[in-house]
């Protein structure tokens, strides 16, 4: 079973690498394992940084839907920022008030390969940002917060 890295391990400070070939079994077994973690830990989103893995993955759950995003890219944001609280599993127990994109455009590719667009806004849109964020070594902490 995976386990849940914390701050300040240093694999969250690294840029993660791309996914060259969604269908690698690693890959797969890597995402079915997320899943797993993010439900025990009644997370909505969860970075392969956050599991140890230097890997351009992430899973975001929404309103009942989840999100399996490979090579994720944010294509476009919203010009309004909104603040609100946000909390990471890598820092159990933290929340701080971030400034984030109301709306965001994210490119990625599906577990099959397949390219996909989503339009968030509000939560998602702010969730998206956190993880993806994390798939560039960037941390809430470093975030614009009040």
């Amino acid at each position: 079973m995976l386990e849940i890295i914390t701050y300040p391990n240093d694999i969250l400070r690294q840029k993660s690498q791309l996914i060259t070939d969604p269908s690698d079994p690693k890959i797969k077994k890597l995402i079915s394992d997320m899943a797993s973690m993010l439900n025990a830990h009644n997370g909505i989103g969860l970075a392969a940084p956050q599991v140890g893995e230097s890997v351009r993955l992430c899973i975001v759950e929404n309103e009942n839907k989840q999100f399996v995003l490979i090579n994720p890219e944010i294509k476009k944001y919203s010009g309004k920022e909104t603040v609100a609280e946000e909390g990471c599993l890598s820092f159990p127990g933290k929340f701080i008030s971030v400034k984030r994109h109301m709306k965001v455009k994210v490119k990625a590719f599906d577990t099959s390969g397949k390219k996909q667009i989503i339009r968030a806004k509000g939560l998602l849109a702010r969730v998206l940002q956190h993880e993806i964020d994390h798939l560039n070594g960037i941390l809430f902490i470093d975030r614009p917060h009040e």
